[in-house]
C-alpha cells in the first residue's frame, strides 16, 4: 500500500462521513478513527429553578461517627483487583459471532489471549472487531447478542493472570 493508496482512501471516507474505517491488507493494518462533524450547536443550559423555602423546626438528630472521606461512587460494573472489564470503543450493535450460523468468538470460560478477536461491533454498517487487550479467562459476557451498545458500555470481564 502506497501513499497514494492512502490519500485515495482518506478522500473517500471524507466524502462518505465515514468516522472509522479498518483496513488488514498484506501485513499492513491501517486503522482510521475521527470524530464526526457536528452541525448542531450544543443545547443552552437550563434555567436555574428557583429554591423553595420551607420554614425549619428542629428535628432531634443522633450523632452520627464521622466519615473517613467522601462515599465511593458505585460504576455500573466494578471489576476485582485481578479483573479488566472490556469496554465498548464505539456506539453500534454487540454481535458474538462473525454471522448468525457460527459459533461465538468467546464464551464465558473460555481462556483468551492478547489480540484475540472478542466481537464484533456493528457502526454504520462497518464491522469493527474488538480484540483482547490483555489474557486471561472470560467470566462474563455483558450484553446481548444483537444489542445495541454505546462508547464506554460493558463487553466482557476477564480475570487476568488466571
Amino acid at each position: 500500500m502506497d501513499v497514494r493508496e492512502i490519500k485515495e482512501i482518506l478522500k473517500l471516507l471524507e466524502e462518505q462521513s465515514i468516522t472509522e474505517f479498518e483496513l488488514e491488507q498484506e501485513g499492513v493494518k491501517l486503522r482510521i478513527c475521527r470524530q464526526a462533524a457536528s452541525n448542531h450547536a450544543a443545547p443552552p443550559p437550563p434555567e436555574p429553578t428557583p429554591a423553595r423555602v420551607v420554614p425549619a423546626r428542629p428535628v432531634p438528630v443522633a450523632a452520627a461517627p464521622a466519615a473517613s472521606g467522601p462515599a465511593p461512587v458505585p460504576s455500573a460494573v466494578e471489576a476485582a483487583e485481578n479483573e479488566t472489564v472490556v469496554k465498548s470503543p464505539i456506539v453500534g450493535t454487540f454481535y458474538r459471532s462473525p454471522d448468525p450460523n457460527a459459533p461465538a468468538f468467546v464464551s464465558v470460560g473460555d481462556r483468551v489471549k492478547v489480540g484475540q478477536v472478542l466481537c464484533i461491533i456493528e457502526a454504520m454498517k462497518l464491522m469493527n472487531e474488538i480484540e483482547a487487550e490483555t489474557a486471561g479467562e472470560v467470566l462474563r459476557v455483558h450484553p446481548e447478542n444483537g444489542q445495541p451498545v454505546q462508547y464506554g458500555d460493558p463487553l466482557f470481564t476477564i480475570r487476568t493472570g488466571a
